[in-house]
């Protein structure tokens, strides 16, 4: 269930808070659709919501688990073919049971939320460092992880449009 973020607040509070929003808006716009309707790409675009759910779960656990906390890859991700194969989250999504995706978006972001909440403050760095070679901060990862999230719920709310015509809230 969706909560509106606070008016006002602590940083670290206002950030989880728009966050946790978006997250909640990716899961309403697959809500109660089928497989086949989660692996239906809007043409000429091969995206879809089940690679969507994929990715999203992908880059919550890189970015929080690996990246941050220096963890290893949730054990879902083992079957990746990794920087040999880029799109694998999006392209084997498909064959992925839409309860299963779900289920990993969910778990990767708890997973998230405990490791910020286990964080001393928001300028901790990264225990690993990004592609390109600096390590990051948590209040970075958390505002990347909020404009990754909010770009792609707008692009479930196109599909879940182009599906079933359930547009907006």
């Amino acid at each position: 269930m969706r909560t509106d973020p606070p008016d006002s607040g602590p940083e670290l509070v206002q950030l989880t808070a728009f966050l946790d929003y978006q997250r909640e808006t990716m899961l309403l716009k697959t809500d109660g659709l089928t497989g086949e309707q989660l692996a239906r790409p809007l043409p000429p675009a091969s995206l879809t919501l089940a690679g969507l759910l994929n990715h999203l779960a992908k880059v919550e656990d890189t970015w929080f688990r690996v990246r941050f906390a220096g963890l290893p890859e949730a054990a879902w991700r083992a079957d990746a073919a990794g920087p040999a194969e880029p799109d694998w989250d999006f392209d084997t999504a498909t064959s992925v049971a839409p309860e299963e995706l779900r289920e990993r978006y969910r778990t990767a972001c708890a997973a998230s939320r405990e490791i910020v909440a286990r964080s001393p403050d928001l300028d901790r760095l990264s225990a690993r460092p990004r592609r390109d070679g600096p390590h990051v901060d948590l209040r970075w990862i958390l505002i990347h992880m909020i404009e990754e999230t909010a770009r792609h719920a707008g692009h479930a709310d196109l599909l879940r449009e182009a599906i079933d015509g359930v547009v907006g809230e």
